[in-house]
């Protein structure tokens, strides 16, 4: 059975850092792709970033503050992000797009805040 656990979450100051990781069991992140959206309060689920063996991709609203990656030895995806800005406040989810509907994870919350 295919599992995304995430992990990394929690709560920053404006200006901060924090590292989002997507740990997959059921298939290998090196082998398709991968990606993270978000939901803040109030708003639907966006798009945030995107890897794939053709290079990466971002929303305009990240673009050159986050940064996707993966380990494939640990069969992990992270998200770093930088500059952390309190809009960013909002749950995490990692996505894998296979199948009909992909797979998620459970989600992880960050919030930014002074």
């Amino acid at each position: 059975q295919v599992q995304l656990v995430e992990s990394g979450g929690g709560l920053v100051q404006p200006g901060g850092s924090l590292r989002l990781s997507c740990a997959a069991s059921g298939i290998i992140f090196s082998n398709n792709n991968a990606g993270w959206y978000r939901r803040a309060p109030g708003k639907q689920r966006e798009f945030v970033a995107a890897i794939t063996d053709r290079g990466t991709g971002y929303a305009d609203s990240v673009k050159g503050r986050f940064t996707i990656s993966r380990d494939n030895a640990k069969n992990t995806v992270y998200l770093q992000m930088n500059s952390l800005k309190p809009e960013d406040t909002a749950v995490y989810y990692c996505n894998a797009p296979l199948g009909p509907s992909g797979y998620w994870g459970q989600g992880a919350q960050v919030t930014v805040s002074s």
